[in-house]
């Protein structure tokens, strides 16, 4: 559906590759108001050329972001990479949001988000989700599963040393691809109404084994699952030069996997965006030359 198809609808962190992806997705749907928020503007000087607004959106700066968002009906907000102060910045943002009179935000979010000091990452959503729920306007949470990419990160070494270090127990993965994710958000921002917290997956929970299955497959070489304890894996994560409180996320996602919240599996990408989600392994066959790099 493109109920809100002429409605002002921006995107922020346009510039980025989410955000890039939703954009191109509005005007493959037909949107005919769409602004692309960024810092720097310079970087979709190649977007404006296709008659889309391009408005700076920076949101350290709280003073002028009313300013910025003048006009906008509705909003799709992508959670910033500012880890740390990242709440400051989306908090600030639906302020201002509720100052211009945006009418709805969409929110990129998490899986489980929660305010657990063991969650990794999960807190900043939490209390952006917290934020967003308490403004009073309207909203659609989308907290995004996994990116298969990430897959990519360390795929060569795990096929390369043939061993795929997770924790006992896990129970699965719902990897989605960002462009799914984007092309789902893009529907939401054209099409969602009243307030909802929805989880965005791939078709299927992939576990370790699975994972590590796949690689072999692809690659032609035998990959072996060697299944740790949290403190094992944290400390071989650290070990390998990871830096101890990225170590500590990435501990925190593999057990919210072995606790299952990430083998939530919906419909929402195809519901929003008109297209199933491409699985991890059709995803990692199209990108089966960086398996080997």
């Amino acid at each position: 559906m493109t109920t809100f198809a002429k409605s002002s609808l921006l995107v922020t962190g346009a510039s980025g590759h989410l955000g890039r992806i939703a954009v191109e997705a509005l005007l493959a749907r037909g949107a005919t108001n769409i602004i692309a928020g960024t810092r720097d503007p310079s970087r979709l000087a190649d977007l404006a050329a296709r008659g889309v607004e391009v408005r700076k959106v920076d949101f350290n700066d709280a003073a002028g972001l009313p300013q910025a968002l003048a006009g906008v009906e509705r909003m799709l907000l992508i959670s910033t990479d500012g880890i740390g102060t990242r709440v400051a910045q989306q908090t600030a943002a639906i302020a201002a949001a509720r100052q211009a009179g945006v009418s709805h935000i969409v929110y990129t979010s998490a899986p489980a988000a929660r305010p657990n000091a063991d969650a990794g990452l999960n807190p900043e959503h939490f209390w952006t989700e917290i934020a967003l729920a308490g403004s009073g306007i309207g909203f659609t949470i989308l907290r995004n599963h996994m990116y298969a990419e990430n897959n990519l990160a360390d795929a060569a070494h795990v096929i390369a040393s043939g061993q795929l270090f997770g924790l006992i127990g896990d129970r699965g993965t719902a990897y989605v691809t960002r462009a799914d994710a984007a092309r789902a958000a893009a529907g939401a921002l054209l099409s969602a109404q009243g307030n909802s917290i929805e989880d965005v997956t791939g078709p299927e929970a992939v576990t370790n084994e699975a994972r590590a299955a796949l690689y072999a497959q692809i690659s032609g070489k035998p990959v072996s699952v060697i299944p740790l304890q949290p403190a094992a894996l944290k400390a071989g994560m650290v070990s390998a030069g990871i830096p101890e409180g990225f170590a500590e996320a990435l501990l925190a996602f593999q057990k919210d996997a072995v606790t299952g919240h990430h083998s939530v599996v919906t419909a929402v990408v195809e519901r929003y965006s008109g297209q199933k989600p491409q699985s991890l392994r059709d995803f990692l066959v199209a990108n089966a030359s960086a398996l080997s790099a």
